[in-house]
């Protein structure tokens, strides 16, 4: 099994570590206080975090160490692997390539050199839903592999690549300091122009966890892609999260079609828009994605109508691997429900 599929299916039947989740925090301390008990209950070494409304930032917490070894404690500077919070960022490339008549979402992806054994017509939708999988557009089957074919998509629509899109249409104009393809592969890195030694060092360490739950050092992937491979900051990631929310980069159009769930076969209603995951709860729609990956792990949560945008990355597989994200279930996660209880239907977000 490859390393997306592994992912996707560790995520789809590994159980939350806790059964009660917790309490609503009434104050910004106590948020603060119950991300980092949370942080320690999932053996995670480091974790950066973010709470922002439009613009502003309600709180922001550097919690850990970014490196065991030496001790370096996390700072909002530390940059972290986003894992699959980069489909997001590549879901706004494509969608931006749909407003401007280079792509359509009904294109069969055979049209960009994409060859996939199907019983139907497999389009360039189905790829950004996750619904590419059996009848095309009939089921969710979240799959790393299947998404990062977007990078076909990409090259034949624009003659660039994925790394030198996003650099130019996200994070040069938002002028994100800290974010660039993984300095691990040389090949996207160099279009970001930056240092790549001066990047590695600035990351966090990796880690995975040993049988006595403890964390141990692992060595980062190499790879880049559609799918996964930025390395960004949770202030950098926030900032983007509100510009795309600002309008900045999509129609208030296709930025709607982007987050409204797909509908599948029977009419089902289905986890997964157009790069981003949908879940309501308690009446709230809430947009997010999970990334998970060799030693690391990241959690995105907007409420789009109040502006509200929370942000963590971690160094340890940890925040993602112990909980239901790969099928939907946002609030399998404990730190999705801290954020969730405090923020959306608690005190602090009112």
């Amino acid at each position: 099994m490859n390393q997306w599929l592994l992912a996707g299916a560790l995520a789809l039947h590994a159980g939350a570590c806790s059964s009660t989740g917790p309490d609503e925090a009434k104050t910004l301390a106590e948020f603060a206080a119950q991300l980092d008990h949370l942080r320690d209950q999932l053996a995670i070494p480091g974790m950066s975090a973010i709470v922002m409304s439009h613009d502003q930032v309600i709180w922001e917490g550097s919690l850990g160490v970014a490196d065991i070894a030496t001790q370096r404690p996390v700072t909002p500077e530390t940059q972290f692997h986003l894992a699959s919070l980069t489909k997001t960022f590549a879901s706004t490339i494509v969608l931006q390539l749909v407003e401007q008549g280079l792509v359509n979402l009904d294109d069969p992806v055979s049209n960009y050199g994409i060859m996939l054994s199907s019983p139907g017509i497999i389009r360039v939708r189905h790829l950004l839903s996750h619904t590419s999988e059996g009848v095309p557009g009939e089921q969710f089957r979240y799959n790393g592999d299947r998404f990062a074919l977007l990078d076909q998509v990409i090259q034949r629509a624009t003659s660039e690549t994925f790394a030198t899109r996003v650099m130019a249409r996200i994070v040069t104009p938002l002028a994100l300091e800290h974010t660039a393809p993984n300095p691990l592969n040389a090949a996207a890195f160099a279009v970001s122009g930056r240092d790549a030694a001066a990047y590695i060092a600035a990351m966090a360490a990796g880690y995975g966890i040993d049988s006595h739950q403890q964390p141990v050092p692992v060595a980062y992937p190499t790879l880049f892609s559609s799918a996964a491979g930025l390395v960004s900051t949770a202030r950098d990631v926030a900032r983007y999260s509100t510009a795309l929310d600002a309008g900045q980069f999509l129609s208030n159009a296709i930025r709607t079609l982007a987050y409204t769930p797909t509908v599948g076969a029977g009419n089902k209603t289905l986890p997964y828009g157009l790069g981003w995951f949908i879940s309501v709860v308690k009446g709230h729609t809430l947009v997010w994605h999970y990334g998970y990956w060799t030693g690391n792990s990241s959690l995105i949560i907007k409420e789009p109508s109040r502006g509200l945008t929370f942000v963590v990355l971690t160094n340890s597989d940890q925040l993602s691997a112990r909980f239901k994200l790969g099928i939907g279930d946002l609030m399998s996660s404990t730190v999705a429900q801290a954020f969730v209880n405090a923020f959306v239907t608690g005190a602090l977000g009112r």
